[in-house]
């Protein structure tokens, strides 16, 4: 006799509940979004000082052919004046064997003998390679008519006109009438170069010939890019200065040559400050900057 098959069974509501929950079980789980990496903190922005003005090679020539009117103080002044203001400056004395600015800045200037082909080949060769755009040059006493003289005899006017080199010659002059002459010497040198009359108070001497008809006879035959006067230094502090024997600058800032603390007055300190500020504006109103600036200048 035949069986009947069998029909399956069906599954209980609990097995059913347990299929789903394995089901579930075996399903993967979702996965996490993932995390983003945090920002990165803005970096702190670091002040950097203003690069270097750029400078064509100049020569700032510093001389008169009288003694006594106080050049050396002026060409002293002239490399505190470029190092507060970031212009990189070389600086050649020609008072052999020892002179005036090597004694107050020997770590910037050479001693040399402009009448050597040598030391003027040191200078003049060197003014394009040279990393000291600025070459600051102080004539000895009665020497500047002759260095004008070789400047031009091997050249150097020529490369100014074709604007290869700036030059600014500083013609310092006493109050007195032979000072004054020197201008008609020194005229015919200067048609190219930037030529500033240079008036330094050494002492309580005034100019007194500088009246209208006096100018007028000196300067008729010279143009002049202007004129500065250089007010008298208070005597002691003057005199406080030559003994440290330290430039200006670092009188101001109290401390001796090797960079130790110097304990100056603070009173000649202030007096020696005032000083520099005051020449440093008569220089900054001539334009002595546009000149060595050539962004500003456009050269």
């Amino acid at each position: 006799m035949a069986r009947k098959p069998v029909k399956p069974r069906r599954a209980t509501s609990a097995a059913k509940k347990s299929t789903k929950t394995a089901t579930k079980t075996a399903r993967p789980a979702p996965k996490a979004p993932a995390r983003k990496a945090p920002a990165p903190a803005p970096k702190r922005a670091v002040h950097q000082p203003p690069p270097p003005p750029s400078v064509k090679p100049t020569v700032i020539l510093v001389g008169a052919d009288k003694g006594g009117v106080g050049k050396s103080t002026v060409a002293r002044f002239i490399l505190d004046f470029l190092g507060q203001n970031r212009i990189r400056a070389r600086a050649f004395d020609t008072e052999a064997p020892r002179g005036t600015l090597y004694h107050f800045h020997p770590d910037e200037t050479t001693i040399v003998d402009l009448r050597s082909t040598a030391d003027q080949m040191r200078i003049f060769d060197t003014l394009m390679s040279s990393p000291e755009r600025v070459s600051v040059i102080d004539v000895r006493a009665g020497g500047l008519t002759p260095v004008l003289a070789t400047l031009e005899e091997i050249g150097f006017f020529d490369a100014v006109k074709a604007g290869e080199f700036g030059f600014i010659l500083l013609h310092v002059l006493g109050p007195s009438i032979s000072s004054l002459d020197e201008i008609d010497v020194v005229a015919p040198y200067v048609n190219d170069a930037d030529y500033f009359i240079v008036k330094n108070h050494v002492n309580d001497s005034t100019f007194f010939e500088w009246d209208p008809q006096t100018h007028s006879k000196y300067f008729e035959n010279v143009s002049a890019a202007g004129e500065i006067t250089v007010p008298q230094l208070d005597a002691q502090a003057y005199e406080k200065v030559e003994i440290a024997s330290t430039p200006f600058s670092t009188f101001v800032a109290d401390r001796t040559a090797e960079g130790r603390p110097a304990h100056h007055s603070f009173v000649l300190k202030g007096k020696v400050y005032s000083w520099l500020n005051r020449v440093a504006e008569a220089f900054e109103d001539v334009g002595i900057l546009d000149l060595l600036d050539v962004g500003k200048k456009g050269r």
